[in-house]
């Protein structure tokens, strides 16, 4: 492989405009194919075969409702109560919306306050009839009774009205059983519409219309289900309803319609690029070397994500998605350029031909940038074991954009190396002779055994929050304070109640039909018993089948989606029995959604870290021909994970510094962070530890002892390793302040990774610990080594072959 490297990087520099130009063909094929083939982003997540997507299922099945739904808010400037011109504009302004394709209806909140008091005051009006009619009747059938008793005494009067007493007698008798059937038929009406008032009396808390009257909630109700409704029916709704907004009326729109995905790329950003650009030129004090590896990663992940995102047209794609390629690509694409231009500068420095060196840096280098990029790519594929398509399909793209970095680090950057020549040294440097430096004394191993106690206690501290992890996904509570998503939500849950904004959907399926006298008390029992299960607000009945034996609720939690009491509300009402026939509750929703997604997520991660660390155990060992450094890498990494993940629920969650990072409303930590956070930091980790260890490797390999190796190869690789993990924090925390806020924990909880991960695991802890195991770090069994490929990640058989002109093998 590195003989490889070596003759790609010395032909990429020797024809550096044709390799170039290459890359620049194939970055315009990309743009193109994302131009004419890119579809719809998506900011909804779906798991199939969830709970939630079976009671989905049902109610399209047996309602024939399956489109997603998104709220708009209006609401007075002023605060004052909405007037009768404003009302009317609201209304006009939704019959435009319901015209748009694509709108399956909409729900005007005025028509449905009016709706339900009609309904209210014709449910009053029907009892009242029901006993007038029950009064009269009941007065007649009290008089037939009395004359029918005196018609069939003895003795009586024969004269009497039909001439024939036993006619008399029969006359009263069916007059009789006729008021006793009206009768009858008025009690069964008076219980149907005692049970309706009462069904409706559960549903009196589900407003439209504020109490105060200067707010309103319209629904709009589309014709597909939220992960395909495109961003420019959307656009077209909020466009409407802003243009025909009444004077003195603002409108705020749900994070289902204005969570927009369009534009990947913030002002954080480019200041994270900007950042990681500056410490480049701080580390080579040049400006065309610190260039190089950001003109590659440029070109790299434009290639990357714009051929993941020309897929969205075909295959259903988060928004999330082509950031984390964007993220990835940027970050390893900078390092990996890094380690290839540091190792070309030294070279070149000592004394090396520019050609000859620019191949011998492609080969070691690039040769361990190679390898860094399998235990990457390792860790991203095998998000695909999880089962979960969103979530396979962002490591597989980030996969790519990785692999696609890799590429571009070692045929791009050799080519634009050979265009900058002698200048990718200060002219200081160049013709200068190369300083030579003493080899560091190893560490004290008191040093060790305190480095290692402070570091553990350090991160055991920081990870602390991680036992209080929760898990779900980003609502409008989360988003910007200045945005309108979180303008609605908060309108919302002043208004209307928290639970308003993360409504259930419940259904009841029974083993046999209803009889149409059976309906509403089934209704009714239903209703109480969820009721009765606590944190509910309201249940209101939504729909029933034709066949009647499939009943569906809306219900309205005391608490937002991602509270903790709404969660155990859906645990509670999926274990209710409320019939008492065995037959459970089906529940379904954002919340519910949510839910099940963080369940079947949080399921998945042990499986996940048992494929990852195993498969990146096992290129360690064959790297460094050793079982005790890939074990002592991979339990520092498991620190660095859950340092990360405190950190990022002490932000998130717990709301600790939510200012600074622009958390409004603490809530649950995003549900597929800690599996992304796993596969890209255990990567990422590994990283810095094969250029650490390469580093001591070949020191040991020329006969230092292990402990010297251990402080020679720190020594020699730290500089790069601290720039590199520089870049990746700058890098990862510009996305912390993303303008997409799924995205935000993602680089929150990977910059503060890399972090602790670079300065204190790698530089720190795993190097005492390697310094206390001395010669054994390096062991193993004689048959293992047999079986081993030597892979010779260091390149010290191309270094043999191609000395550095001050080598000892020049001299001899």
């Amino acid at each position: 492989m590195a003989t490889l490297l070596y003759r790609i990087g010395v032909g990429a520099a020797r024809r550096a405009w044709l390799v170039i130009t290459g890359w620049l063909v194939v970055l315009g094929l990309a743009a193109g194919a994302f131009l004419m083939f890119g579809g719809t982003l998506a900011s909804s997540f779906s798991i199939p075969g969830t709970e939630t997507d079976r009671v989905g299922s049902a109610l399209e099945e047996e309602l024939g409702t399956s489109g997603a739904t998104a709220n708009v808010v209006f609401h007075t400037e002023d605060g004052a109560p909405l007037d009768d011109a404003q009302r009317q504009g609201i209304s006009d302004a939704l019959a435009r919306v319901a015209e748009l394709d694509g709108v399956e209806r909409v729900v005007d909140p005025f028509v449905t306050v009016e709706e339900m008091t009609l309904q209210a005051e014709d449910l009053a009006a029907q009892l009242a009839e029901n006993e007038t009619s029950t009064t009269a009747l009941t007065t007649s059938r009290d008089q037939l009774q009395s004359a029918l008793a005196q018609a069939s005494a003895p003795g009586a009067d024969p004269g009497a009205p039909g001439g024939d007493p036993a006619t008399d007698v029969d006359s009263l008798t069916t007059q009789l059983t006729e008021v006793e059937t009206q009768l009858a038929g008025l009690a069964v009406q008076a219980d149907q519409l005692t049970l309706g008032q009462e069904l409706m009396s559960f549903a009196s808390e589900i407003r439209t219309v504020s109490q105060d009257e200067s707010t309103a909630i319209g629904i709009v109700s589309f014709e597909q289900d939220a992960m395909t409704v495109g961003q420019d029916l959307k656009d077209a709704i909020m466009t409407t309803l802003d243009a025909d907004a009444p004077d003195g009326v603002a409108v705020e729109f749900s994070s289902q319609l204005a969570a927009s995905v369009d534009g990947i790329v913030g002002p954080g950003e480019i200041v994270g690029l900007v950042v990681a650009a500056l410490v480049l030129l701080l580390m080579f004090r040049a400006v065309l070397p610190a260039l190089v590896p950001v003109v590659s990663s440029l070109v790299g992940v434009g290639v990357g994500v714009a051929g993941a995102m020309a897929l969205s047209g075909v295959v259903e794609m988060s928004s999330v998605t082509p950031v984390l390629g964007l993220m990835l690509g940027l970050a390893v694409g900078i390092d990996y350029s890094l380690f290839i231009v540091n190792r070309h500068r030294t070279q070149v420095r000592a004394g090396m031909d520019v050609r000859e060196s620019i191949g011998l840096a492609n080969g070691t280098a690039g040769n361990a940038v190679v390898f860094a990029g399998a235990t990457v790519l390792v860790a991203l594929l095998a998000l695909n074991v999880s089962g979960i398509g969103f979530l396979g399909l962002m490591g597989t793209v980030g996969a790519a954009c990785v692999l696609i970095a890799v590429l571009v680090a070692i045929t791009l950057t050799p080519a634009l190396l050979g265009l900058v020549g002698v200048r990718v040294l200060r002219r200081s440097e160049r013709g200068a002779a190369p300083v030579a430096h003493a080899a560091p004394a190893p560490m004290r191993t008191s040093r060790a055994v305190t480095s290692i106690v402070g570091g553990v206690a350090l991160l055991a501290v920081m990870a602390v929050p991680a036992l209080e992890m929760r898990l779900g996904l980003p609502d409008g509570a989360t988003e910007s304070a200045d945005s309108t998503q979180y303008r609605a939500y908060a309108l919302t849950a002043e208004q209307f109640g928290a639970g308003q904004n993360g409504a259930l959907l419940v259904t009841a399926s029974l083993d046999e039909p209803l009889e149409e006298l059976d309906v509403l008390p089934t209704q009714v029992a239903i209703a109480q018993a969820i009721t009765d299960a606590g944190d509910v607000v309201a249940v209101a009945p939504i729909g029933i089948s034709d066949d009647a034996d499939f009943l569906a609720f809306q219900v309205v939690p005391a608490d937002g989606p991602s509270s903790e009491s709404t969660e155990a509300l859906v645990h509670d009402l999926r274990a209710l029995d409320v019939l008492d026939t065995g037959s459970t509750l089906g529940v379904a929703g954002f919340a519910s959604g949510n839910i099940d997604i963080s369940e079947r997520l949080g399921e998945t991660l042990p499986l996940y870290l048992v494929v990852v660390v195993g498969l990146s155990l096992v290129i360690l060992v064959v790297v460094f021909r050793s079982l005790v450094l890939p074990v002592l890498a991979t339990a520092g990494f498991v620190l660095s994970l859950l340092a990360a993940l405190g950190a990022t629920t002490a932000v998130f969650q717990w709301g600790w510094l939510g200012s600074v990072f622009g958390v409004n409303e603490p809530g649950p930590l995003l549900s597929f962070a800690p599996l992304i956070i796993t596969g890209v930091l255990f990567g990422l980790a590994m990283d810095y530890q094969l250029f650490l260890g390469s580093a001591m490797r070949e020191t040991y390999a020329h006969g230092a002892s292990a402990r010297a190796a251990v402080s020679a190869g720190r020594h020699q690789s730290r500089a790069v390793v601290i720039a590199a993990a520089s870049i990746m924090v700058a890098v990862f925390g510009g996305f912390t302040f993303s303008h997409l806020t799924m995205i935000r924990p993602l680089g929150f909880g990977l910059a503060v990774g890399v972090l602790v991960d670079a300065f204190v695991v790698r530089l720190l802890l795993v190097s005492a610990a390697m310094h206390l195991v001395g010669e054994r770090v390096w062991w193993l069994p004689r048959w293992l080594d047999r079986l081993l490929p030597n892979v010779d990640v260091e390149g010290a058989a191309l270094e043999r072959a191609h000395p550095l002109p001050s080598s000892p093998e020049v001299a001899d």
